[in-house]
């Protein structure tokens, strides 16, 4: 009752015109960039700092919580309609949103997405009122073997079912790895891979493999095509989801939430890992499994819904814990630094009227964004209209911008060609785009979390399956690699069972 009463006090903050106003710039403004390619939420949280320094603290944290929702629905847009992911948790929409672009349903996979990012958030935000205390306290006790078998379970489950064979998935994955190894080891200090370069030593950023993976290796192979076919512009086709994609949509929406919130509020969580992990959640339980890979709309709508619940679970970590689990959160703590605040779990007590403005403002946002994104998902489907050579090379020019923005060095756009050259010849050999990136993004955790069990346990083994959470994932990663070796075995002896009856039927006869 405690927390219900404060949150009705947060909506009467939230709900001041000039609050609702900064909420609504947030909205927009978040929604506006994500769309550019390579500038996620941490970017536009980053770049609009300095513009926030006039505003009382309540107002900008609310204009933040607006950017952060609205960058997220706006890097899934450019996903959806250009298969060029803004930022890393909308790698999934890709998947099977472009897909349903190319065939004419854009705008319903933009529903699906904001809808999804409407229930994900309303969800996500709701257990963040009710059980952040819990979700704090469990966060605590989830030590380094919990966090490498998490991210064991992410590369396994990510290459198997992606691509149209393991070895593929597995190759792709160690691409990506082998990225994620470039510059300094974080324990010893030693260069990898850098080639002697100093700009290498802090590694290459995620956004600049995702964009160069996606966007330019995707710009590369459409053009390397375009002389075998006519490059018309794709129909948009029907803004609104009908009773069937309905149907198809409201149990994935429901699910989501369920995998996305616990994954954000875990330190080292975040949106990429339960994206990924309801993908395959929602592959699993479709009674439609033919069609992913060539547009299934569940294949939209829960990885959707798990990231904006994901996002309302990174920051029970943050206010309760001061530690953030993202960039976009790393980048907000910063916020509240410069305002002379630090989260922790004396804030509640401390600065209630900012806190629950803030989570009061997060159901506003979802509203918000709802409302403005719906009415625009034919509009934002149109870009789908312009003839795919000045498309791409629109692509290609704020891709180019994007990358060059992360650092400012000219050495950047080297890379993202290197890299969208790479893109390129995995689209040749038929090795799926997203195990690369997951490796990316992944690869250097799961090598800390490693080394530090190991180090925990003296360089044991055992010491990564010392505790039953890391031993209940590690039965899940078994269960996922010898399915397909179960399934035939089963099939086998259906198959003599069926043999056996039939010869027996025939004999009789």
């Amino acid at each position: 009752m405690d927390s219900l009463n404060s949150l009705i006090d947060g909506f009467g903050t939230a709900l001041t015109p000039m609050n609702l106003l900064w909420a609504a710039i947030g909205v927009l403004l978040g929604t506006a960039i994500g769309v550019l390619p390579g500038i996620g939420p941490a970017m536009a949280v980053a770049l609009l700092l300095p513009v926030t320094y006039g505003l009382d603290p309540t107002g900008a944290f609310i204009m933040f919580a607006g950017i952060y929702y609205g960058a997220m629905f706006g890097g899934s847009t450019t996903s959806i309609l250009l298969n060029t992911p803004g930022e890393s948790a909308a790698v999934v929409a890709a998947i099977e949103g472009n897909p349903m672009a190319k065939s004419g349903r854009g705008a319903q996979a933009l529903a699906a997405a904001a809808i999804g990012h409407f229930a994900g958030g309303m969800i996500g935000t709701i257990l963040l009122v009710v059980l952040a205390p819990t979700v704090a306290s469990l966060a605590i006790g989830i030590g380094a073997p919990d966090y490498f078998a998490i991210m064991v379970l992410a590369f396994i489950a990510v290459t198997s079912v992606l691509g149209a064979s393991r070895i593929r998935g597995i190759a792709s994955l160690l691409i990506g790895l082998t990225i994620g190894l470039v510059g300094l080891d974080q324990m010893t200090g030693q260069q990898r891979l850098t080639f002697g370069s100093l700009q290498l030593a802090d590694g290459v950023d995620v956004v600049i493999v995702a964009v160069g993976l996606f966007a330019i290796g995707e710009a590369l192979w459409v053009a390397a095509h375009l002389r075998r076919s006519t490059g018309k512009p794709i129909p948009v086709g029907r803004p609104w989801l009908g009773r069937t994609d309905l149907k198809r949509t409201w149990k994935p929406w429901l699910r989501g939430p369920v995998i996305g919130f616990p994954f954000g509020a875990i330190p080292a969580g975040g949106a990429e890992i339960p994206t990924f992990l309801s993908y395959v959640t929602e592959k699993r339980l479709s009674k439609h499994r033919d069609q992913f890979g060539k547009g299934a709309i569940e294949g939209v709508a829960g990885p959707e819904a798990a990231a904006s619940a994901s996002a309302a679970g990174t920051l029970v970590s943050m206010l309760t814990l001061g530690l953030p689990t993202t960039a976009v959160a790393a980048v907000m703590l910063a916020a509240f630094q410069q305002y002379g605040i630090q989260p922790g779990p004396l804030l509640f007590e401390r600065e209630p009227e900012l806190v629950w403005g803030l989570i009061a403002s997060l159901f506003v946002g979802m509203v918000l964004l709802l409302a403005l994104n719906l009415p625009l998902a034919p509009v934002w489907a149109k870009l789908l209209r312009i003839p795919r050579p000045y498309l791409y090379a629109g692509i290609l020019f704020f891709a180019a911008v994007g990358a060059y923005a992360v650092g400012g060095e000219s050495l950047d756009l080297v890379i993202l060609l290197v890299i969208g050259l790479i893109g390129f010849g995995m689209r040749r050999y038929g090795l799926p785009v997203l195990p690369a990136v997951i490796g990316v993004i992944l690869g250097p955790a799961a090598e800390q979390q490693l080394r530090r069990a190991l180090q925990i346990s003296d360089g044991s083994v055992t010491g990564l399956v010392n505790t039953p959470f890391s031993v209940t994932v590690y039965a899940i990663v078994v269960l996922i690699v010898a399915w397909p070796l179960i399934g035939r075995l089963i099939a086998r002896r259906r198959g003599g069972r069926n043999a056996a009856e039939e010869s027996r039927t025939v004999g009789g006869g």
